[in-house]
């Protein structure tokens, strides 16, 4: 499998020009220092590179593998993870429908991933303060994708490979490409969220 924190040849993650606030932003993965900096709540943004597709079970195996020692079976550092079980696809296409489970089932385990140098993460709905918090000391960006729209969302990944934890059918880890991924950043790594009062947001 390929470095999901990396890739030669792709370009790294970076927002564009503040003069550009109010229009859909296209930002390619992996985030590097740059990308995750620029970024700021309520900004659109269309996503497109590697991404890892996990969800509880795999978050779980995770931590225990984190627990006895092992080493996981891919590079968190600059990764961003989707929280999703994408539906088989058919003939011409990897994945049917891939749309975002909800983040918080993962809160748990994310300040230590974010230790490890995760820098994205995609899903809905809101996260905990420790999460919030480990975003600012670590730095990394939470997207939100639209929920109930994963036939739509399964349109934007055009390559689909599973990477670790098979057994876990649906849930297995997989490395997903996504072109145009359409998200919204719900906080960044200041720790501003859309969902705060009075915070500066653009769109």
């Amino acid at each position: 499998m390929s470095d999901l924190g990396g890739g030669e040849g792709r370009p790294a993650g970076r927002a564009l020009s503040a003069s550009d606030e109010g229009k859909v932003r296209d930002v390619h993965l992996p985030l590097d220092d740059a990308g995750w900096r620029g970024l700021r709540a309520g900004e659109h943004v269309r996503l497109s590179g590697e991404v890892v597709a996990a969800r509880d079970a795999a978050h779980r195996r995770m931590w225990e593998a984190l627990d006895r020692g092992e080493p996981l079976p891919f590079d968190l550092r600059g990764a961003t993870i989707y929280y999703v079980g994408p539906t088989p696809g058919g003939p011409d296409r990897p994945v049917g429908s891939a749309g975002p489970t909800t983040s918080g089932r993962m809160d748990v385990y994310t300040p230590r991933l974010l230790a490890l140098g995760l820098r994205g993460m995609i899903g809905k709905g809101e996260r905990s303060a420790p999460v919030i918090e480990a975003m600012r000391r670590y730095g990394a960006v939470y997207f939100l994708a639209v929920g109930g729209a994963g036939a739509l969302l399964g349109r934007c990944v055009v390559e689909a490979e599973t990477v670790a934890y098979d057994d876990l059918g649906p849930e297995a880890v997989r490395r997903l490409v996504l072109v145009e991924f359409p998200v919204i950043v719900a906080i960044d790594a200041q720790g501003r969220s859309v969902w705060d009062p009075g915070e500066s947001r653009v769109g």
